[in-house]
């Protein structure tokens, strides 16, 4: 396993610089190129499911319905930024077909004089017959949304947590440094598109009453997935490490028979939009190679998101909940629930960067790679940000 992700990474090295290469000599973005772009935008961002809009040479009429005053002008900052695009137009009426007669109540438009260095990375090297765009180079965000509730999701965070009955600590705190990455972004069957991202994380658990705040558990993490999406639809693919280690001084001050925990896996969520705000997904993983070798191979994962389709307090506060449900071979099938409400901050003209302050609960299987073959309850309050 390690020579074939040796091998990946050379792959994914090559296949990157020539798409590089080949970005110097890419053709200025068509009306087709910025339509599929701006419907991406409005589905996976807005939750617009059906989006209404026009584009004529460069100029972008957003039809936006019921939004709101903050949505639309969040919808005409990001969709300016659209390398291509001209001016934004974000209007309350219908198409002409169906609008009512007289001006809209609103329109909003930006008009950028040149587009912003970061856009300038997105750079079209090809095209299908659909029209869609061609290959993008380290494309901005990601087709598969995160899993806001996996106590192991690659993302920023930091976390108070009480364990209920441990015998180990009391209070803990939790923290993650990681991120997705997106490496190449291109056309895909059923007028889809693909994604293949880097993923690297490391997740630690430090003890709050000890003198020194001892590292207890380090689990490190890396992975590569492919992922998909169709409208309201995506999936991913993954392969993906992970290593577990005790810090020295929590090893020093008690009697821990330490474990080798190491291993390589792949896994497959199906995810889908629902609407209202609501996201349903699932999928399972095996285990490939495994230390200790009698791992057990097979995991589960369900689970339920909530993210508002409304803000609160001028565009800043997003209500968000979700519960995610874990199930595997190694523990006889016993859930492992994970449950996160709270709030998600963003700004109104933004949406690469959000931050979430959310109640955190965890029942189930100790996610701390050393403490595996123990179970764990804490309840906690914990502070994610997702770019």
């Amino acid at each position: 396993m390690k020579l074939a992700y040796r091998a990946a990474v050379i792959l994914g090295m090559a296949m990157l610089s020539c798409r590089l290469a080949l970005a110097a000599t890419a053709p200025v973005p068509d009306d087709a190129y910025i339509a599929g772009y701006v419907a991406a935008v409005l589905e996976r961002e807005f939750q617009i499911s059906d989006p209404a809009f026009d584009v004529n040479v460069g100029v972008v009429t957003v039809y936006a319905g019921t939004l709101s005053e903050a949505q639309q002008d969040k919808i005409a900052s990001i969709l300016a930024r659209i390398r291509g695009v001209r001016v934004v137009r974000v209007t309350d009426g219908g198409p002409p077909s169906v609008a009512p007669e007289g001006p809209a109540d609103t329109v909003v438009e930006s008009v950028p004089d040149e587009p912003p260095p970061a856009q300038a990375e997105k750079l079209v090297v090809a095209a299908d017959d659909a029209g869609r765009s061609g290959i993008e180079v380290l494309p901005r965000g990601g087709l598969f949304a995160p899993l806001i509730a996996d106590p192991r999701w690659a993302h920023f965070s930091a976390a108070y947590q009480y364990f209920i009955d441990d015998e180990e600590i009391s209070n803990g705190g939790s923290v993650s440094f990681g991120e997705t990455f997106g490496l190449l972004r291109g056309p895909a069957p059923f007028e889809g598109r693909w994604q293949i991202d880097f993923q690297a994380a490391v997740f630690g658990l430090f003890d709050l009453e000890a003198e020194s705040l001892d590292l207890v558990n380090a689990d490190y993490w890396v992975g590569i997935p492919l992922s998909y999406r169709r409208g309201d639809f995506s999936a991913m693919f993954r392969v993906y490490h992970q290593s577990s280690h005790l810090g020295d001084e929590f090893l020093l001050r008690n009697r821990i028979d330490r474990v080798n925990l190491s291993y390589e896996a792949t896994d497959l969520k199906l995810s889908y939009d629902i609407g209202y705000g609501l996201r349903v997904y699932g999928g399972g993983g095996v285990l490939l190679h495994r230390e200790p070798a009698d791992l057990d191979r097979l995991s589960t994962q369900i689970g339920l998101e909530y993210l508002a389709p409304y803000t609160i307090g001028d565009g800043l506060l997003r209500p968000v909940a979700a519960i995610d449900w874990q199930n595997r071979e190694e523990s006889d099938w016993q859930s492992d629930v994970s449950l996160r409400a709270g709030f998600q901050f963003e700004s109104p003209d933004e949406v690469s960067q959000r931050v979430q302050l959310m109640l955190e609960y965890f029942n189930g299987r100790n996610p701390n790679g050393q403490f595996y073959d123990r179970t764990l309850e804490y309840i906690g309050l914990g502070t994610h940000v997702y770019f």
